[in-house]
């Protein structure tokens, strides 16, 4: 159950993190993923990442372009827009603020009585 929440957590901030991984530079598809995955969010598959880079190019957010390899297959590298840095910043510090309602809210609630056999220790709580 907590894998299927942190799924849904992740689809709904993840325009947001993938603009977050472009703040110091170019990057490509699984690179970005790799990141991602390294910042212990999962594993993000192609399936879900490249429609999210999609949308955030036609969005104007992000510039992207093709590049060809001396071996194997060439990658599609993007880059942050200015567009892309102010949408990451606003919307940033209105996801934070969020987050910060939430934990104040779960806060108050886990503070109370737990249910039986709960102890608030490891992965039950």
């Amino acid at each position: 159950m907590a894998t299927d929440r942190r799924a849904s957590w992740l689809k709904g901030v993840l325009d947001l993190l993938v603009l977050s991984c472009l703040t110091d530079g170019e990057s490509y598809g699984y690179e970005i993923a790799r990141r991602l995955e390294e910042a212990g969010l999962g594993t993000i598959r192609g399936g879900t990442l490249y429609p999210v880079l999609n949308r955030l190019e036609e969005a104007g957010l992000l510039d992207a372009e093709f590049r060809a390899a001396e071996r194997g297959p060439g990658r599609r590298y993007y880059r942050l827009t200015e567009a892309g840095s102010t949408v990451l910043h606003e919307q940033g510090a209105a996801w934070n603020e969020f987050h910060r309602l939430v934990g104040e809210h779960l806060a108050k609630g886990l503070a109370g009585r737990r249910p039986e056999g709960i102890t608030g220790k490891g992965p039950t709580a």
